[in-house]
């Protein structure tokens, strides 16, 4: 098992984002996590532009865990975006929403998403959803990214 992932999470409420940074810090996840504030960022972060050139401090990801209702640019258009672009369309993506709607899951699905979890309410539950996603794309192969910049 791989275990060396770089995890970046696309979420605009810090709350949120720290519970689930603690969630991976409890679940024993150790790698890489970065964070972005929102779907302009997260973009910006995979061109490596901006204060996110360094990719030896901003590595690509292996896994983007993205929120769906965010400002500027919400979840839906990072996952268009993402599987528009071609070196960027083989990240694994978790959306983590607090939506439950039917049609925000299917959309999520049908925009490339690989998995959709809701949000818990308990850390607990957090940590152990978090645990079985990372672990499982940890066993998984995944293809070197085409262009690291």
């Amino acid at each position: 098992m791989r275990r060396d992932l770089t995890i970046l999470i696309v979420e605009d409420l810090e709350n949120d984002a720290v519970l689930l940074q603690m969630a991976l810090k409890r679940a024993g996840i150790k790698d890489h996590v970065k964070v972005v504030d929102d779907g302009e960022e997260a973009i910006a972060y995979l061109h490596a532009k901006g204060k996110y050139r360094d990719r030896a401090k901003f590595p690509f990801p292996d896994v983007l865990f993205t929120d769906l209702k965010m400002p500027r640019m919400s979840g839906f258009e990072v996952l268009e975006w993402l599987r528009s672009h071609r070196e960027c369309s083989i990240i694994p993506i978790i959306v983590m929403s607090a939506s439950r709607l039917e049609e925000d899951v299917r959309k999520a699905y049908e925009l490339g998403a690989n998995a959709y979890l809701a949000k818990p309410g308990r850390l607990e539950e957090l940590q152990n959803i978090i645990k079985v996603a990372f672990e499982f794309w940890a066993l998984c192969e995944k293809p070197a990214p085409l262009v690291q910049s």
